[in-house]
């Protein structure tokens, strides 16, 4: 319940005792909850007849709020800095509370290319749903890979406490063979009369989805050499931007 305190904008209540240090092991678990909703959100207005372009802005906007806008801000203060061509003033530029030119036009950028990638799945409502479902399990998993992997840039950021929660990098191996059983149990599921061809399609959404979380971190760490809480969120955007669009190949 602390993870979904810190990490949604869904209601918690006020009397419950929640302890915050560990909220980042369930980050992955709380996707999952995000997810189920964006599933029935999306299902809800497909049955009312709502057309895929309406539907998948409301989703994607819907997406958004249940974060609270979040890692979004996160992912508009990480482009604000590094758009700063000294490498000295880039954490100074993403600490400032005022949004920049290249952070809205991330913003865009990112919303766009959810809104396009579902709005391409249509025909394909399996992939959506189960992509709607475990694609912010991923992001989240990739923001767990950046905590224990990579250096903490500002240790009185209010993302230091994270490094805490991982004191050894096999807990992120443990959690990322999690979500790819967890990920192959349900595609599986969907497609009971599996082919050899659906079987190496299958396994190249759960091997995109680690490649695209794994890298997403390493190239914000080799720009900034190491990670912030604003990067934290930029890792979870842009993951979940990513694997969307790889299903919209395969």
């Amino acid at each position: 319940m602390a993870a979904i305190a810190f990490y949604t904008s869904l209601p918690v209540p006020p009397h419950w005792s929640l302890d915050f240090r560990y909220v980042s092991r369930m980050a992955p678990v709380v996707g999952l909850v995000l997810g189920g909703i964006l599933v029935a959100l999306d299902w809800g207005l497909m049955v009312v007849g709502m057309p895929i372009l309406p539907r998948s802005a409301l989703v994607v906007a819907t997406w958004l709020a249940l974060t609270g806008g979040l890692h979004m801000d996160g992912a508009m203060d990480t482009a604000d800095g590094l758009a700063v061509m000294n490498p000295e003033r880039r954490l100074a530029v993403m600490a400032d509370s005022a949004t920049g030119a290249f952070g809205a036009m991330v913003a865009v950028v990112i919303l766009g290319l959810k809104w396009a990638s579902l709005s391409s799945l249509d025909n394909t409502l399996v992939t959506r749903m189960v992509g709607l479902l475990l694609t912010p399990m991923w992001g989240r998993w990739g923001q767990q890979v950046a905590i224990a992997a990579y250096p903490y840039l500002k240790p009185t950021g209010k993302g230091a406490f994270h490094k805490a929660a991982f004191p050894s990098l096999w807990l992120v191996v443990g959690s990322g063979i999690s979500c790819a059983l967890l990920s192959l149990g349900i595609w599986m599921m969907v497609n009971p009369a599996i082919a050899p061809g659906d079987f190496w399609r299958i396994g190249g959404r759960v091997g995109g989805a680690i490649a695209i979380a794994v890298a997403t971190g390493i190239w914000f760490k080799a720009k900034l050499g190491g990670h912030t809480g604003d990067t934290y969120g930029a890792v979870v955007e842009w993951t979940e931007a990513g694997l969307l669009m790889l299903l919209t190949t395969c």
